[in-house]
């Protein structure tokens, strides 16, 4: 199996609450709160541990409440690569309804200064070359610019290392002009960057150098693009309890079929199928193998036009 770091710049507390129905501006009973130390690095992380992989895990933590993180880093045997700087990691509050809607109120993180920006350059640059392949996935924290997430995404690439990145927004398009090895944004942000002509978006994204581009697109299942591999899947029908972590779960099972050789067809469709069991659940992780040998047996996989 493979040594994998995933960099998690702007990790969160999430905070889920399920409930019935929200109705705004009322009082409302929840039934549930569970609490996890998440960020769509760690989450990519805790899929690829259950697929037997090696992980480190780095970025920026807050002092302040890294008690959950660092709890979550020993009971999964990572290496831990976090730089802690001044304050809390920021807290996200996710009303989960019973139809499976998602409400996310996301705090701020913790301002992240020049120090700190140097230290995890310094202390990831020799690391490099003893992984198979890096994730940056999430957000930019305070004090990180899309500019200088753009070098660090550079230094990575230079390394020789497969770049995998998942994000959105300014830090999106960063990336974009970077030209990782993979990419997993949804329709959503593709389309906000890359304009509505997501087909066309794709073959520019490919013409520069992008080789791997997992377009996920919720319920309707993904689309993947790569060298000679133009296919579509469709996920089984599912009760859904979270969505949160789908597309981390789909990125990491995708990465891990990639790693290990294996066909695109058995890559995409054990993806689609941890993808699927992550909706059905609140958390992180492979949980119950027989219900997703369920799952991938029932995948639908399609060709695209190329």
């Amino acid at each position: 199996m493979a040594r994998i770091l995933t960099l998690t710049l702007n990790p969160a507390l999430d905070l889920t609450l399920r409930l019935d129905r929200l109705q705004p501006g009322a009082i409302n009973r929840c039934h549930e709160l569970r609490s996890h130390a998440a960020g769509k690095g760690l989450n990519v992380a805790q899929v690829l541990a259950d697929l037997g992989h090696t992980l480190s895990v780095g970025g920026f933590l807050g002092r302040a409440n890294a008690a959950p993180f660092e709890s979550l880093i020993h009971k999964r045997g990572f290496h831990d690569l976090f730089v802690r700087v001044p304050g809390e990691t920021r807290s996200n509050i996710k009303l989960a309804e019973a139809d499976g809607c998602i409400t996310d109120l996301n705090g701020p993180g913790p301002q992240v200064e020049a120090e700190h920006l140097q230290r995890l350059e310094d202390e990831l640059q020799p690391l490099l070359a003893g992984h198979d392949a890096v994730v940056v996935a999430g957000s930019l924290p305070r004090g990180v610019t899309p500019q200088w997430f753009a070098g660090l995404l550079r230094r990575i690439k230079a390394s020789g290392v497969p770049l995998v990145v998942d994000s959105s927004g300014a830090a999106l398009q960063a990336a974009l002009g970077v030209a990782p090895w993979l990419i997993k944004p949804n329709e959503h942000e593709l389309a906000e960057v890359c304009g509505s002509d997501l087909p066309a978006a794709v073959q520019t994204l490919r013409a520069q150098g992008i080789e791997h581009v997992l377009l996920s697109r919720g319920a309707d299942g993904v689309d993947w693009h790569g060298p000679g591999i133009a296919l579509r899947a469709i996920p089984p029908s599912v009760e859904v309890a979270s969505t949160v972590g789908a597309g981390d779960s789909l990125l990491a099972a995708s990465l891990h079929g990639l790693l290990e050789g294996w066909a695109a067809e058995r890559t995409l469709r054990l993806a689609t199928a941890v993808a699927a069991q992550a909706v059905t659940q609140i958390g992180f992780g492979i949980h119950d193998r027989e219900q997703l040998a369920r799952f991938e047996a029932a995948v639908q996989l399609h060709p695209l036009e190329k």
